[in-house]
């Protein structure tokens, strides 16, 4: 994150993500650390934030490992960098609900990284069938 990135707050005040400039147009870049929109004007960077939000905290991703199937996960943390610190990501793998499903927490780097993706269609299934 560059000293130069304006950030965006939803009304109750919670960070939803940064107007950055990109020559004559600002770009969105959202809590993960992934850009928003492209090279646009600032009302549809703030825009494309809006609509981003946060409700990908309620989505299922998917963590790609090594050779291994993709993980279903869901996002616990987000804490972008600070002065001095590094940000990061924690997802825990996803519990369906239960509350006493054995979770497993895996610490990412921000921005989040590429192996952390949505679910597509048809992919991570519950284990119930």
């Amino acid at each position: 994150m560059n000293g130069d990135w304006t950030p965006h707050r939803r009304d109750d005040g919670e960070l939803i993500g940064w107007i950055r400039p990109e020559g004559e147009d600002w770009v969105a870049v959202d809590v993960l650390g992934r850009e928003a929109s492209g090279p646009v004007d600032w009302l549809d960077a703030e825009a494309a934030l809006e609509d981003v939000g946060l409700r990908f905290l309620a989505d299922v991703w998917m963590l790609e490992r090594n050779g291994d199937p993709p993980m279903r996960v869901r996002i616990v943390e987000v804490t972008p960098p600070r002065p001095g610190e590094e940000g990061r990501v924690v997802v825990q793998t996803d519990d369906f609900g239960a509350i006493d499903a054995p979770v497993e927490k895996v610490e990412l780097a921000w921005p989040a990284p590429d192996e952390l993706r949505p679910m597509r269609p048809g992919e991570g299934g519950s284990p119930w069938g």
